[in-house]
């Protein structure tokens, strides 16, 4: 049972429906799958100070969405058990607990949120529709950017925070959510394909 509903009456996620007979291994194998893409996400970035902007935080949301709440949230956490411990997996050459404590401290925490909300609404079927799933991926990015913002405002001040670490990217932010709307919904149209070859 998952937050009150069994798996037969939650809609499958993406992963569930491609991988119906996936067990431990397959979810291990794709949580690590998911954590390397994060890692190649945090490396295409655009330069901003302090925090960069990258594709992360669309690829935690759409794992959230293909993944579901529970596999999403283990990725998540294993992605960033990797970067705690020196791996290479964050934007920039940083890793370690400094960097985890630094300006994108908030942020990565954001990660954890987004990928487990989002996921939580796709086994309710947002991900379905494309105006559902705009909504998922809109609060998926609210979550990222609440804890960013906040964890900025504690160490430059709220006015700083805001000008640094919200408004460059509200537009990035705007594109990205509808570009992974449109990837989820295309998506579930190849599955649907398949399952009626």
């Amino acid at each position: 049972m998952a937050y009150g509903i069994t798996l037969s009456q939650r809609p499958a996620s993406l992963l569930e429906t491609v991988a119906p007979k996936g067990g431990l291994l397959a979810a291990a194998t794709a949580a690590v799958l998911g954590s390397a893409l994060l890692a190649v996400s945090a490396k295409v970035q655009v330069p901003f100070w302090p925090v960069p902007m990258t594709m992360q935080s669309m690829v935690v949301i759409l794992l959230g969405m293909a993944y579901g709440s529970r596999l999403a949230t283990a990725t998540v956490l294993l992605y960033l058990l990797e970067g705690l411990s020196g791996l290479p997996v964050f934007a920039g050459a940083g890793a370690g607990p400094a960097y985890m404590a630094g300006p994108t401290a908030g942020y990565l925490l954001g990660f954890v949120l987004a990928a487990g909300v989002t996921g939580w609404l796709a086994e309710r079927g947002w991900d379905r529709t494309p105006v559902k799933a705009l909504g998922a991926l809109a609060i998926g990015h609210a979550l990222l950017f609440v804890p960013g913002v906040a964890w900025m405002a504690v160490l430059f001040g709220g006015e700083k925070a805001i000008a640094l670490g919200l408004t460059p990217f509200l537009a990035a932010t705007v594109l990205k959510t509808a570009l992974g709307a449109a990837i989820m919904q295309a998506a579930w149209k190849v599955v649907a394909r398949r399952s009626q070859a």
